[in-house]
């Protein structure tokens, strides 16, 4: 047994190797991207896998700041990101406590219905949704942004999954002490389901902030673009808004904003990276 467990605890040099080297390959694109947008245009062009501190420079960024609207960008993405997170923090659990601690009839039918929207490819709800939105009188605007989509299949499943492993022993419990159905999921299963939730808030955050297709599709106009649509289309801000602006001028300007863009995303990260890995070990729970 003594051996078994030795084995068990040993280090093995080759796994963290093949880590390191994965880890680096990974980073170094985002690296590089980082670094190059404080070099002079120029030299991303002429030499792009050097950099000179000595060249050290803010013009990318102070040119993409004039170019492009990303202040805008980000407005309209922080608005989204509170809208349909809150959204979908609220009401993808209480779906999932129905169908994980409720028996009803049609209950299996239902939630297979739900998991089979996970096979529809986004492209082919893009129509149906924007004609549903024009008839609404939603295109352009932050309902369109943030309803379509807000409670999907994916969250009630991942929900589901954690609140299955709660004990329904601490539900009986509250019922006999007099709570209501919903005090007992706000009460009861709220604190139970915490790591669950956070990582769910991490992925969730992570969709809404990188989701292009939808942004470009349901509000075209430069007004309400998010932070992805503004992006998508910084080339040609920076063209139209600079007359004579070069390649190695949209070069900078790109990667600087690429930088400015992975900076939240990055601090999101590193302050709930805990939170983030306890959410996927509890969603790991079968239910």
């Amino acid at each position: 047994m003594a051996t078994l467990d030795a084995r068990r605890g040993r280090s093995f040099p080759g796994s963290h190797v093949f880590l390191l080297v994965l880890t680096v390959a990974l980073l170094a694109p985002v690296a590089w991207a980082v670094l190059s947008s404080f070099k002079p245009a120029g030299d991303i062009i002429r030499d792009p896998l050097g950099f000179d501190p000595a060249t050290f420079t803010l013009a990318n960024f102070r040119g993409m700041f004039q170019d492009v609207p990303i202040g805008s960008g980000f407005v309209n993405t922080g608005v989204v990101l509170v809208a349909k997170g809150a959204i979908t923090l609220f009401f993808a659990p209480l779906a999932a406590y129905a169908f994980a601690k409720y028996r009803f009839r049609g209950q299996h039918l239902i939630f297979g219905a739900v998991l089979l929207t996970l096979m529809l490819p986004t492209i082919v709800l893009i129509i149906p949704l924007l004609l549903e939105m024009k008839e609404l009188g939603w295109v352009n605007t932050y309902q369109a942004l943030v309803l379509p989509g807000s409670v999907d299949a994916f969250a009630i499943f991942w929900m589901r999954q954690v609140i299955a492993a709660v004990p329904d022993e601490l539900l009986d419990a509250a019922r006999v002490d007099g709570c209501g159905e919903f005090g007992i999921f706000w009460r009861v299963v709220v604190p139970a389901i915490r790591p669950g939730l956070a990582g769910l808030g991490v992925l969730t955050i992570m969709n809404i902030y990188n989701d292009v297709v939808w942004p470009v599709v349901a509000a075209s106009s430069s007004r309400m673009a998010t932070l992805q649509v503004v992006l998508t289309t910084l080339a040609q801000n920076i063209s139209g808004n600079r007359v004579g602006a070069d390649y190695a001028t949209v070069t900078g300007e790109l990667l600087a904003a690429a930088s400015v863009a992975l900076l939240p995303l990055l601090i999101l990260f590193i302050l709930l990276q805990k939170h983030f890995i306890n959410g996927i070990l509890a969603g790991s729970v079968k239910g």
